[in-house]
């Protein structure tokens, strides 16, 4: 089960990977963005961290959905919108319980993706976060209706995430700042996505 105690040590997992990450995300997004998708990431998880003690007394649902309109409200370019809108949909989709089944977490899971594609117009092969959020969900729904534990399906997800990752390098973006390249764009590592198996894998942090 994903216990409410959890999701709290996976928020506060999120702020110090992506502090730890910050230059590195900076410096891929200097590649082929605006050299700020580190930055804008830390900035917002650092919002989110400094507003912790009033996350504490909230369900699974009002943690995410407080954690999406910290990250609308000051994480800047387009990252702010769509992982706003990640957990947002993951935040609606828990609504108000205290824990979640293996099967739910898949649930919030494939909800993110969702808003997340809905919100970017993206889909997977256009060198964006989704080319990760894809195949961690087709994992997690794979593993959990297999029977698998949640740490297991988690274990495997972040797998399937790294794959996602390097299988963004030789692709052309289609969407987002990294697309006015066009055919510059490959041979680079999407900022976006690697920021996403970052989050999948402070998650992971959080049950170990």
């Amino acid at each position: 089960m994903l216990k409410k105690d959890h999701v709290l040590s996976w928020i506060n997992r999120c702020y110090e990977v992506l502090e730890e990450n910050r230059q590195y995300l900076t410096k891929l997004d200097t590649a082929i963005g605006d050299a700020d998708h580190g930055n804008n990431m830390h900035r917002g998880f650092k919002k989110v961290h400094i507003q912790f003690e009033t996350l504490q007394d909230k369900d699974i649902g009002a943690i995410l959905k407080s954690v999406a309109m910290t990250l609308i409200s000051s994480v800047g370019g387009a990252s702010g919108p769509l992982y706003g809108t990640f957990f947002l949909q993951m935040g609606t989709k828990a609504g108000s319980k205290e824990e979640l089944s293996p099967k739910e977490v898949a649930q919030i899971w494939r909800a993110g993706l969702e808003g997340v594609k809905m919100r970017g117009k993206a889909e997977p092969g256009d060198k964006t976060m989704v080319d990760v959020l894809t195949p961690v969900v087709e994992s997690l729904e794979r593993d959990v209706e297999a029977g698998k534990s949640l740490v297991e399906a988690i274990d495997q997800a972040v797998e399937a995430a790294e794959k996602g990752v390097q299988d963004t390098i030789p692709l052309i973006a289609r969407k987002g700042r990294a697309s006015y390249l066009g055919e510059r764009s490959k041979g680079h590592q999407d900022p976006g996505a690697t920021s996403s198996k970052l989050i999948l894998q402070a998650l992971r942090d959080s049950l170990s």
